[in-house]
């Protein structure tokens, strides 16, 4: 073996004996508590007919997008459908993004500039964090919707300060308050980015749009890739905003634009979106029908949630694999978040609720839950 080589077996090998190796698994037929897909927008025929409709519609369209947008890879079914979103969530203006993982790394990366500052949620999403680790800006975090904490951190920001949270966090399920974060980020004169991954399909418009804060929130990520069912990302903005992020974020410049069958599947889901009272009204229930069944204790707490995703914490994560495992044996799709993706003893089972789980599948999830924490 080379040097390299005995690297990485040895990290492999630390990684297994600490519980915490990670592995690929494929599709099952398991009953869905874990996917982003929450009000059923890809598993649904209507919305794949439509995009196959929208597809024969434009059908000069190339089968990739041959380039870079800069260079031969943009259209103006690109720009019209940046026009519609950006006015669904009521900003003036949006740039679209491969992935949200490229929207963070390209927006953070770019804006904050040597001598400014960013400030994070620790419980923030990975992609921010990286985001903000190729700036050469100063970066805090602060304690997960604290203000007292982020107070502090304002006091200590030099240069255009950004403070980034998320509207619904994807770990936790819980919400900042975001009303009391722009009153204390304003006050330092700092700029609010909120990332709004998991919000959106809860509420048609995002919590942003929900609250109507889109004129003092700096900027949004929303990502297509959880409730609309389809794939990649906008950061939506002033118009000032987007030209920048043309000129200056890196994960938008110097990648291959999405392809005219992504583009297809974005501007028809937000059409279903746009009529999705019913599910969104469903997986409402859902929620509180969960809430309402689940009966938890002090040693394996419920997080604080309303939202689709719910945690259960374990603690450990051997504990938070045995219960997945059990609820897998019960054709039970739930799985163990484990160390290091999150703090040790913060170790987890997190559910994903649907508007297409039944009344009956709730039910066989929370009691198969509510006995092992009895035996427990």
């Amino acid at each position: 073996m080379t040097s390299a080589e005995i690297y990485i077996k040895n990290k492999l090998e630390e990684r297994r004996s600490s519980g915490a190796y990670r592995s690929l698994k494929p599709e099952n037929s398991l009953i869905d508590f874990c996917s982003n897909d929450y009000l059923g927008f890809a598993h649904s025929a209507a919305l794949k007919h439509n995009i196959e409709t929208e597809l024969q519609k434009n059908s000069a369209n190339l089968n990739g997008s041959t380039g870079s947008r800069l260079i031969s890879g943009n259209l103006n079914y690109t720009e019209e459908l940046e026009k519609q979103i950006a006015a669904h969530h009521q900003y003036e203006a949006g740039l679209l993004f491969n992935s949200g993982y490229d929207a963070n790394l390209g927006l953070l990366s770019s804006l904050a500039q040597r001598g400014d500052t960013i400030i994070l949620d620790e419980l923030i999403h990975a992609s921010v964090i990286d985001g903000a680790r190729l700036s050469y800006a100063n970066r805090y975090s602060f304690k997960h919707n604290d203000l007292n904490s982020l107070e502090d951190k304002l006091k200590h920001a030099k240069g255009n300060c950004y403070v980034v949270v998320e509207s619904v966090y994807s770990m936790d399920g819980d919400t900042p308050p975001l009303m009391d974060l722009l009153n204390v980020t304003e006050k330092y004169g700092a700029h609010l980015i909120v990332d709004e991954a998991h919000a959106v399909g809860l509420y048609p418009t995002g919590l942003i749009g929900h609250l109507g804060l889109q004129s003092r929130v700096f900027a949004s990520v929303v990502t297509f890739g959880k409730a609309l069912g389809c794939h990649g990302a906008i950061v939506l903005g002033s118009n000032l905003l987007r030209e920048y992020l043309i000129n200056f974020a890196r994960s938008f410049i110097y990648t291959t634009a999405t392809s005219f069958h992504q583009l297809a599947a974005i501007k028809v889901a937000y059409a279903f979106l746009n009529n999705a009272g019913e599910e969104i009204s469903q997986l409402q229930k859902n929620i509180t029908l969960f809430k309402k069944e689940i009966n938890v204790n002090e040693t394996y707490p419920l997080r604080t949630s309303d939202s689709a995703i719910q945690c259960i914490i374990l603690k450990s994560n051997n504990k938070a694999r045995e219960l997945a495992n059990i609820l897998q044996a019960e054709e039970l799709d739930v799985r163990a978040i484990l160390s290091p993706t999150v703090a040790s003893e913060t170790e987890r089972i997190r559910i994903c609720l649907h508007a297409y789980n039944t009344t009956n599948q709730i039910i066989k999830l929370t009691s198969t839950i509510n006995q092992f924490i009895n035996v427990c």
